[in-house]
């Protein structure tokens, strides 16, 4: 039943490998350590790969690897044991040989493996064979109460509904006394019935009787008529509505400086051209030329000092402790014991709590716990070195490397691929509403623009009202920072549209066709905003991405966002593979982070776009100018969450 088993360490080493198929699992396995081990998604249970499931587990101690691999269609409920019991026989045996100083001269460990899963597909056919069984009583919720809760005690009052409780409610009080009624009865005075009030001994109750009177005397009276206002003079006037005047809304003299409808028109010293824009925005040209900047952040001091406070053991935190003297302090920290999933729980605890409130989402960081956890599990720790700290460190080891990417997109060697191949190269972007599309869209633009290269920008957003004015007036700013006079009179940002309500895939199409012919490096491709469970607007997507094979499609995001986050590129991704009829759908290549400079160090939006699509975040916007474009650093971003 099985395909292929192997055990490696976690250098690289193959110790000992099972076939059985003449398939080759080479590419399954190096696609699991890229992208589940260095990835650190070890809380995965499974990971699919080439229509086979491939499942895993960790040996911290000896620092190895035990990786099954069978076909995807099959359900095995023996893997979990057998993995296990590969586990415990095999780390025995490598522990005796290495300390005989004979592993690579004499090790077979075939005949043992032909046991275990012997016994393993065994046991596996006698719980697929037996049906499921029924419930004990023991195991029952009915079993675990007591008799005395099941006693009924007529002498307590019984809960009843609105409609009854006004109904035998203290029936079983007075069954010694003979006068009493056997149900409570309604007391009449003066003409008034009250539902509530009870004869006890012949007599009814003086509190009760005044109530009763009360609500009847308010009942006869009335409630009081309000008393006409009289109407005062300005109800005579006209009563047409007037124009409401806000506080420092200015006058008609402000019109002629509030209006921005069109663009402030300075006259360039020497020269008859019209420049749109001021000395500011002028100082921007040539502040991107070359790759684009990483994000700075200044490392403050090492905190994994501080953290055995922040973060107490378990045993410290419970009380349970015996002695806090010097040699205690001494045995904690010495390596004579390995880590265990106890002593993590109360710091992985603390870690998701403080991950969640950064804006990681709730999944996200559970998982991220989880992988900390089985990287950690039966590792022996060195020498003064504290449970708390370790966790933290393998932690930030662990997001570190999740956020660097596993391949590095770069834009610029690719656009000049594509001019040796004499075709424009294509970037999509999409994302839901608002993110800032178009916005982070003329950023790129600005710096491709910046590098020399010449950029035609496709209107696909047929839908906003705005969508193209918007596009147009960033074409005519940026073309006003690069003058044709300067690129061979030839504007170097040239804007593609046609109009609102057409298809945007066709308009895609003809944008690259037009480039194609004008000899245009770059085509930005612009679309719509889509919440990702409108279907309609997702299949356009999918049809626009299909038709015309860009090479970059870039997911743009805000970094507000927490779950939200997850559920966006899930369904995204789900979409573009379910409405397109190829093999090996284009999903999502990329990520562009917007509205970076607002979130302060609540930086959990990266990881959890990161840790769902696997790819890099490639941008970050982190300002509302053409130069606010920076590249992420892995590191920054650690150093912002763990604060």
């Amino acid at each position: 039943m099985l395909d292929f088993f192997t055990i490696f360490s976690k250098s690289g080493i193959v110790l000992w490998c099972f076939h059985g198929t003449s398939q080759f699992f080479t590419s399954s396995v190096n696609a699991l350590i890229r992208s589940v081990l260095l990835q650190e998604r070890s809380g995965m249970p499974s990971f699919e790969h080439d229509g086979l499931t491939l499942e895993y587990k960790l040996d911290n101690e000896f620092e190895l690897v035990f990786v099954v691999a069978y076909q995807k269609i099959l359900q095995l409920s023996y893997i979990d044991k057998f993995l296990d019991d590969v586990h415990l026989e095999f780390r025995d045996k490598f522990k005796e040989d290495l300390e005989n100083g004979q592993f690579f001269s004499n090790f077979d460990f075939g005949n043992e493996f032909e046991k275990i899963l012997a016994s393993a597909e065994e046991y596996g056919r006698i719980v697929t064979s037996q049906p499921k069984k029924m419930r004990t009583f023991e195991e029952s919720l009915k079993s675990k109460k007591t008799v005395a809760s099941m006693i009924e005690n007529k002498k307590e009052p019984k809960p009843t509904s609105k409609g009854k409780e006004n109904k035998e409610s203290l029936k079983g009080k007075n069954d010694n006394n003979k006068t009493a009624p056997k149900s409570c009865v309604r007391a009449t005075q003066n003409g008034f019935t009250e539902k509530n009030s009870v004869v006890l001994n012949g007599e009814v109750d003086s509190e009760i009787i005044i109530k009763n009177r009360q609500k009847m005397f308010e009942k006869m009276q009335g409630k009081p008529k309000k008393s006409d206002k009289t109407k005062s003079p300005s109800s005579k006037e006209n009563k047409t509505k007037k124009p409401r005047v806000w506080d420092n809304s200015g006058t008609c003299r402000d019109a002629q400086f509030l209006d921005f409808s069109e663009e402030p028109k300075i006259r360039q010293e020497g020269t008859g051209s019209e420049d749109y824009l001021n000395e500011e925005t002028r100082a921007w040209v040539g502040q991107m030329k070359g790759d684009i900047k990483s994000m700075e952040y200044s490392e403050s001091e090492d905190e994994l000092s501080e953290t055995e406070e922040k973060f107490p053991s378990k045993s410290r935190q419970n009380g349970k402790e015996k002695g806090f003297g010097m040699f205690n302090m001494f045995r904690g920290l010495v390596g004579s014991k390995s880590i265990s999933r106890e002593d993590m729980e109360p710091i992985l605890d603390k870690l998701r709590d403080h991950m969640i409130a950064k804006n990681v989402a709730t999944d996200i960081a559970g998982k991220l716990c989880e992988s900390v956890a089985s990287r950690l599990e039966g590792k022996v720790l060195g020498t003064f070195t504290g449970v708390a700290s370790t966790v933290k460190a393998t932690l930030v080891d662990a997001l570190v490397q999740l956020l660097s990417p596993r391949r590095r997109v770069d834009i610029l060697r690719d656009v000049i691929e594509a001019q040796q191949q004499q075709r424009p190269y294509v970037m999509v972007f999409c994302g839901v509403n608002g993110v800032g599309k178009s916005t982070n869209l003329a950023k790129i633009c600005f710096w491709l623009v910046e590098n020399n290269f010449k950029v035609l920008i496709a209107a696909c957003d047929t839908f906003r009202a705005g969508a193209v004015e918007q596009l147009r007036t960033h074409s005519r700013c940026l073309n006003a920072l690069h003058p044709p006079e300067k690129h061979g009179g030839y504007p170097v940002v040239q804007l593609y549209q046609k109009g609102y309500g057409k298809d945007a895939a066709g308009i895609a199409m003809e944008a690259i066709n037009q480039a194609r012919d004008c000899k245009m490096d770059v085509v930005l491709v612009d679309t719509a905003g889509r919440m990702q469970d409108n279907e309609p607007l997702m299949r356009a997507l999918a049809k626009l991405i299909k038709v015309n094979s860009p090479d970059l499609v870039l997911f743009v995001g805000e970094a507000l966002v927490g779950n939200e986050a997850v559920d966006q590129l899930v369904k995204f991704n789900q979409a573009l593979a379910d409405h397109s009829s190829q093999e090996k759908p284009h999903l999502i290549d990329g990520i562009v982070l917007t509205k970076f400079d607002t979130i302060d160090d609540k930086v959990g939006a990266a990881i959890s776009m990161t840790y769902i699509t696997g790819q890099p975040i490639v941008f970050v916007g982190t300002g509302q100018t053409y130069t606010d474009l920076k590249n992420l650093n892995a590191k920054a971003v650690v150093h912002a969450l763990m604060k």
